[in-house]
């Protein structure tokens, strides 16, 4: 019987773990910042940190796109280790404006336009988006799909897309949905996408844009809108006139509870997104600073905590998967719920 992939990276964790604790200087080992480890990984920057080396960090500058008195571009290289540029510096940890882009002067903020760390992600990941749906459709338009199964990418995209379109699309907006699934369709993949490069440890995966609230309060936004303004008279009518008794719209108590809900229906998809997958990121994180945060407690102890923060790692890791596709999923489910429910018919009157 032979072993599979898992079982022999499990076994080789827990003997080269332990061995490697033991030759490393544990009295030397530096003590680990855990609120610069995490949150210097799930926040944004102005390059892409790629390794550390020897004590050296191998990192991508991106520019930086300042407007102030004119527009200054430059390389954000130039603002390492706390060095100013043209009159700008990176605020340091615990100074005002933490980590963005300040005048060196004064410490105050210019117009910043710079390609971050999470803009640069959301390049590449929109590309990986557009080009995997373009060659989909370039299949489809060089075969019969009536006579011909689809095959390659094709064959993976399409079960995808028809469950999402005809098992949550369809079934909560309505006979109206093919309006609304080029929208609901690209947010799901969008969604999915960036969330699956976020658990990549390396470039260029590794930005966590779907943990970035700002991602999320933009998708939310979008899903206002698309509720909000082509909502039929019905649904205008539930709001400011709602079948309640006439003392609870004219004080006006339901018309407020009900203009309420139109902000707070997108406020829950802006946190649900961004909260678990920022918690996701924050627990594998942990995990793994265990090899770290033990490595002076003796090659018996770290090796044998190693071994854990390995196993529970992997673990972190295909749980990540599954919510990386279930985030994409309710986040379409919810909005498909709320475009449904803004276009909603009056039940007609049986005598």
């Amino acid at each position: 019987m032979r072993p599979n992939r898992l079982t022999v990276l499990l076994l080789l964790a827990a003997l080269l773990l332990p061995v490697h604790a033991a030759a490393a200087p544990q009295e030397d080992a530096p003590a680990i910042d855990m609120n610069e480890y995490i949150f210097g990984h799930i926040s944004d920057a102005y390059e892409w940190h790629i390794a550390t080396v020897n004590g050296k960090h191998i990192s991508i500058p991106l520019p930086c796109i300042v407007i102030d008195g004119g527009v200054h571009v430059f390389s954000s290289a130039r603002l390492g280790h706390g060095e100013e540029y043209q009159g700008y510096r990176i605020a340091a940890t615990g100074q005002p404006h933490e980590g963005k882009i300040v005048r060196a002067a004064d410490g105050s903020r210019p117009v910043d336009l710079s390609v971050t760390k999470n803009v640069c992600g959301l390049i590449i990941d929109s590309i990986i988006l557009v080009v995997l749906i373009l060659l989909c459709a370039r299949w489809y338009r060089r075969h019969d799909y009536l006579k011909e199964a689809p095959k390659g990418l094709a064959a993976l995209l399409e079960p995808v897309i028809m469950t999402i379109e005809n098992d949550v699309i369809k079934e909560a907006v309505g006979p109206d949905y093919k309006r609304f699934s080029p929208y609901l369709l690209t947010a799901f993949f969008f969604i999915l996408i960036n969330n699956l490069m976020g658990i990549v440890p390396i470039f260029p995966g590794g930005a966590n844009i779907t943990g970035n609230i700002a991602v999320t309060f933009v998708l939310a936004l979008f899903t206002f809108l698309m509720v909000n303004l082509f909502g039929n008279k019905h649904y205008w009518k539930d709001i400011l006139w709602p079948d309640v008794p006439l003392f609870l719209k004219a004080i006006p108590i339901m018309p407020a509870i009900e203009i309420l809900g139109m902000f707070t229906k997108p406020f829950s998809l802006m946190v649900r997104l961004f909260a678990n997958m920022l918690a996701g990121h924050i627990m594998l994180l942990s995990a793994v600073a265990l090899i770290f945060l033990t490595a002076k407690m003796g090659p018996l102890l770290n090796g044998s905590l190693s071994f854990v923060a390995v196993v529970l790692g992997i673990f972190l890791d295909c749980l990540e998967l599954l919510v990386a596709f279930i985030q994409a999923y309710v986040f379409t489910m919810l909005s498909s719920v709320f475009i449904g429910l803004a276009h909603q018919h009056p039940e007609k009157e049986t005598h």
